[in-house]
């Protein structure tokens, strides 16, 4: 069922939540935003004389608790089935937010009890309850539990992570993403040395990986005379003590060989290669804001990665992080019942379709360029785990866009993409409320060239049309270079170092 869930929609949650937007993508005209049917559900909702409130408290290890309550209609309504459908949507994209290895809810019996069902082995959403038990390191199933009284959920209990913010002394560096992996080094604060690697994720052996991570971190050590701390930053959900625990970077090795070689893959070569130095591993899109928040000088900064995936982080006001996984590529965006389908979820309309190289792809054949017959979007090449033909593709257009007899063509392209993020800011203020945001960093392979200004000067054109109160957002790009090693540049000083360095 999930993967046609959204053609599955009834007609009273379709009415509700597939809505039209003002600004439209060019090449996406069917684009319906989950913001605009959220906006649209709620005020129904609250319209309807007699709202009510699903409460939710996802629990996290540690006795972390997010809480979080959402507007529906009462169980006896004729609109229920609009409720059923954005509660799911909302609950995906909060497990993906902030993780998850156990749901309490309380609310309205016969919704609860549909949520239920939904995170059941056999569920609409048994594949985001999956995921959350791994990602939270348990051996357990995903628990549901159901309470009368919402004072009876667990207690809201966030536990903010602070970051390094210096890079001194001598210090390696790394970005794993799924088309490359980059490495740098740096010495007090001065990039020294750089480099990208292209590497198979779809590798099934994790002594592969190993052998590829380690090649390109030694190749920058070679540039120190010592390497006194490893930052690093890897697509996926990292836990607080540098284990990748959920990693979509190597979608091929068996699970019982993952968690016995991957997991601690990063802690294992630091101590046996580079003597246990400090190390400090985050998620890629967090690392994305802390980019951000060097760069602007000013936190309550989303930063959003358009590379292989789609990287997203935030940081407050003080510049922490706020201790959620933050992996929203397995989040939708887009509730048009043709949607692309994204190929990490069994979902339509996830974000990684929208903002990712991905993006950029499905859309070349819609504005007519060329490509070799193996880059078509329908071919089996682009429609597998392997991102290398992806990031060739988007070579071609990067290139067209720089043509005049092909730029007009290039251009819907990413006048497209900028229609996609302007709307999925808007989304991304509404879940992650009480946040408020007021600076968007956006990098990564898709904004290299001049095709990111484009997509930057569009978001800006849906803020104010479509969302005047956000108007306010201000947009930030670095330079080429920071584009393509920023996220490294900022993970470099993510640890502390065991001593202060004398002069």
């Amino acid at each position: 069922m999930a993967a046609t869930e959204t053609k599955e929609m009834s007609p009273a949650a379709r009415e509700l939540l597939v809505v039209k937007t003002a600004v439209a993508a060019p090449l996406d005209p069917g684009f319906a935003p989950l913001v605009l049917g959220f906006r649209k559900y709620v005020k129904a909702v609250e319209d309807s004389g007699s709202p009510e409130e699903l409460h939710l408290a996802l629990e996290r290890p540690g006795g972390i608790v997010s809480r979080v309550k959402l507007p529906v209609f009462p169980d006896d309504h004729l609109q229920v089935e609009a409720s059923l459908h954005y509660v799911r949507l909302m609950v995906r994209t909060y497990l993906w937010q902030r993780g998850a290895f156990k749901l309490t809810v309380s609310g309205p019996p016969k919704q609860c009890d549909e949520l239920k069902k939904a995170l059941s082995p056999d569920g609409a959403c048994a594949f985001d309850a999956k995921q959350m038990t791994q990602a939270c390191g348990c051996d357990e199933p995903f628990e549901v539990v159901i309470v009368k009284d919402p004072e009876e959920l667990p207690a809201s209990k966030e536990e903010q992570v602070k970051c390094g913010r210096v890079a001194d002394g001598s210090r390696i560096a790394f970005d794993l993403g799924k088309s490359d992996m980059k490495a740098v080094a740096v010495k007090d604060g001065e990039v020294i040395y750089s480099s990208e690697t292209e590497w198979d994720v779809s590798n099934p052996d994790p002594d592969y990986h190993y052998g590829v991570i380690l090649k390109a971190m030694k190749d920058a050590a070679t540039k120190l005379e010592q390497v006194d701390a490893v930052g690093g930053s890897m697509c996926g959900i990292v836990s607080p003590n540098n284990e990748a625990t959920n990693c979509d970077l190597f979608p091929n090795v068996p699970p019982d060989v993952y968690k016995e070689k991957v997991v601690d893959i990063i802690i294992r070569l630091v101590k046996n290669e580079f003597g246990g130095v400090p190390l400090k591993v985050i998620n890629d899109g967090e690392v994305t804001a802390v980019a951000g928040q060097m760069m602007v000088g000013e936190g309550a900064l989303y930063g959003i990665s358009l590379g292989s995936n789609c990287g997203c982080g935030f940081v407050d006001l003080d510049g922490n992080l706020p201790g959620w996984i933050n992996e929203m590529y397995a989040t939708p965006l887009d509730l048009n019942p043709e949607a692309p389908t994204n190929p990490w979820t069994p979902f339509r309309g996830d974000i990684p379709m929208y903002l990712g190289q991905r993006a950029v792809t499905r859309l070349v054949s819609l504005a007519k360029i060329e490509v070799p017959a193996e880059m078509a979007p329908d071919h089996p090449n682009m429609n597998s785990m392997n991102h290398v033909p992806h990031a060739q593709c988007l070579k071609i257009v990067q290139a067209a866009m720089k043509d005049p007899q092909t730029e007009p063509q290039a251009r819907l392209i990413y006048e497209t993409i900028g229609v996609y993020l302007g709307y999925a800011i808007a989304n991304f203020t509404e879940v992650y409320k009480p946040y408020d945001m007021k600076h968007v960093l956006i990098l990564g392979r898709v904004t290299s060239g001049p095709g990111g200004q484009v997509i930057l000067d569009k978001a800006q054109t849906v803020l104010e049309k479509e969302f005047p109160e956000l108007a306010h957002i201000k947009f930030h790009t670095p330079d080429e270079r920071m584009k393509r090693v920023g996220q490294c540049v900022a993970a470099a000083a993510l640890p502390a170092l065991k001593r202060q360095r004398t002069s």
